[in-house]
């Protein structure tokens, strides 16, 4: 089995001494539960990790403000009953700080560090077809030959900097909130620019709000930002949680979003105006995604039902935000609830009110250019000292599509995918055999760790599959592939799919294929699917031998 030190320097395998039956690369939520599974179904497993530290999204995500928006205790491992009671989260929605040490607590829990290389960045990965394997290159030269490669890399892994001209010229200091130094950034007195007001947006501006001198908040998109209503998690609740264990895991295991929140029993025109406005009020005071989860039934599917809710955050933006001209710029026009995905807060609109904070929308007047002290818009300077840009990610592909990586043929995934991405159940893909990357596109909407242990344990339990049966090689139908990403694509042109100017949609990467990158058919497609899968032996998977010599020792 091999093991590293987890050290950068330490115990690194040279060339081709570190053959593995499974590589993962990632040591974020994905990259870890797909360790533990594999390692106790009794492969030798490997991990890679760019980063110095596990957590991936919740290693570099450590911007000021991070943290969840699903709650704690939903979000984490339910292999353990164990872990589930012993560690104990501080928060109904813990900041990164605890999501950080949660994770780390797990793998030191489960003796999983030694299988983990940090500050190993993949630069390339070959499928060598005479073994069967794939060759995987890392940054700074060393290899390592596995028989499956699962590319744990997440959706959110990718930041995105907008090609702002005169970037690399600005003399201040600049930050993405998706690479957030781990040493303190400091920004008391200082003239800082946020660039962007998605979730990691509306995350930070409140929580630096109180230490900068000027704050300057950019804005493209407005969205529909309600309160994310956190709270301490009482000792009672602790005890519940506790006692409740295997029936918070049912329910998580088979929630259609993975989350513990239930569903609503009415429509919105089912109540009467009073009726309804007490229910939404009821809603703007709900934890996080219960406004979406639990909120009227049609809300997603009824514009004239959408349009209620929308009217009454209007209101209360309006009723928070003292400036009728900020107000109204924070009011979205051009999407309905649901159709970007909504970030939830605490302190965002109330920040608008500070005297010090200035709110600019780029649609009105765009940035033009970035100078040696500041940003440019079409209606002037503004002087910064930072630069903070909240501008999100190159999403689903971004991280597959830099791996290097070339399937059968010396095919380049990218090429395969050059149109978007084609999958079978948002695990592996056509052409390019023992590759899996759960947790990648055309995972679902909802609380991803639900959606993505279900596509390890599939991964998992294909694996076992063949290696009980004699078979070394796993490569999905192409037909199967088409099938499923046909179903993909029909879905996202009906509710409640996200808009086409989504992020979900590849819409914020200039150049990128506009192809919907979740699945608008949710986790009972998937349950669904697997469960017919395991049913027929795995059917739509062909199946074969290993090449004749080639086990863990063989060179590729």
């Amino acid at each position: 089995m091999v093991e590293f030190s987890g050290a950068a320097g330490d115990g690194r395998p040279p060339g081709a001494e570190g053959d593995v039956e499974v590589l993962v690369v990632g040591a974020g939520i994905t990259g870890i539960y797909q360790c533990y599974r594999a390692r106790e179904a009794g492969f030798s497993v490997a991990v890679l990790e760019a980063g110095e530290g596990v957590g991936g999204t919740w290693y570099w995500n450590r911007y000021p403000g991070a943290r969840f928006d699903s709650e704690s205790y939903t979000y984490g491992y339910l292999f353990s009953r164990e872990l589930f009671e012993e560690w104990e989260w501080q928060e109904h929605f813990s900041a990164q700080p605890e999501i950080e040490r949660y994770l780390n607590h797990v793998v030191d829990r489960f003796d999983l560090r030694r299988h983990i290389r940090f500050g190993a960045r993949v630069t390339a990965a070959e499928y060598h077809e005479p073994s069967g394997t794939w060759c995987v290159a890392v940054d700074g030269g060393s290899q390592l030959r596995a028989r499956y490669l699962v590319a744990a890399t997440g959706v959110l892994s990718v930041p995105h900097v907008p090609d702002v001209p005169g970037r690399g010229g600005f003399r201040g200091e600049q930050y993405h909130t998706g690479r957030w130094p781990r040493t303190p950034v400091d920004l008391a007195g200082k003239r800082v620019a946020v660039v962007g007001t998605g979730s990691s947006g509306v995350q930070i501006v409140p929580a630096i709000v109180g230490e900068v001198a000027e704050l300057t908040v950019y804005q493209r998109t407005a969205h529909w930002c309600t309160p994310l209503n956190n709270a301490p998690i009482t000792p009672d609740e602790q005890a519940r949680l506790r006692a409740e264990f295997e029936s918070i895991r049912r329910t998580l295991d088979t929630s259609p979003h993975g989350f513990l929140h239930r569903a609503h029993d009415r429509a919105t025109f089912d109540d009467d105006p009073e009726e309804r406005r007490a229910f939404y009020e009821k809603m703007w005071n709900s934890p996080g995604f219960m406004k979406l989860t639990s909120n009227y039934t049609d809300l997603l599917f009824d514009p004239e039902a959408n349009a209620q809710w929308c009217g009454f955050i209007a209101e209360k933006i309006r009723g928070i935000v003292h400036d009728p001209v900020t107000a109204e710029k924070l009011i979205p026009k051009d999407h309905r609830y649901g159709e970007h995905r909504p970030p939830f807060a605490t302190g965002y609109y109330e920040a608008f009110n500070e005297p010090h904070v200035t709110l600019v929308d780029v649609r009105e007047t765009p940035i033009v250019r970035m100078t040696a002290t500041g940003i440019e818009t079409t209606a002037g300077v503004r002087e910064h000292d930072v630069v903070i840009w909240a501008t999100g990610f190159d999403f689903g592909t971004g991280a597959l599509a830099r791996m290097g990586i070339r399937g059968r043929g010396g095919v380049p995934l990218v090429e395969h995918w050059a149109d978007g991405p084609r999958t079978y159940l948002g695990v592996q893909t056509a052409g390019f055999p023992n590759l899996f990357f759960p947790g990648g596109p055309h995972a679902a909407a909802g609380n991803n760790p639900r959606y993505n242990g279900d596509q390890v344990d599939f991964v998992t339990d294909l694996l076992v599959y063949a290696r009980d049966h004699g078979f070394g090689v796993v490569e999905v139908d192409a037909a199967a592939e088409e099938e499923w990403t046909a179903m993909i694509d029909r879905n996202a042109a009906r509710p409640p799919s996200f808009g086409a100017a989504s992020y979900y949609f590849g819409a914020n990467i200039p150049g990128k294929p506009r192809r919907y990158l979740l699945n608008a058919a949710g986790r009972p497609k998937l349950h669904a699917m697997i469960a017919e899968i395991v049913a027929n032996d795995f059917r739509p998977f062909r199946f074969a031998p290993a090449p004749a010599g080639t086990g863990a020792d063989a060179t590729a």
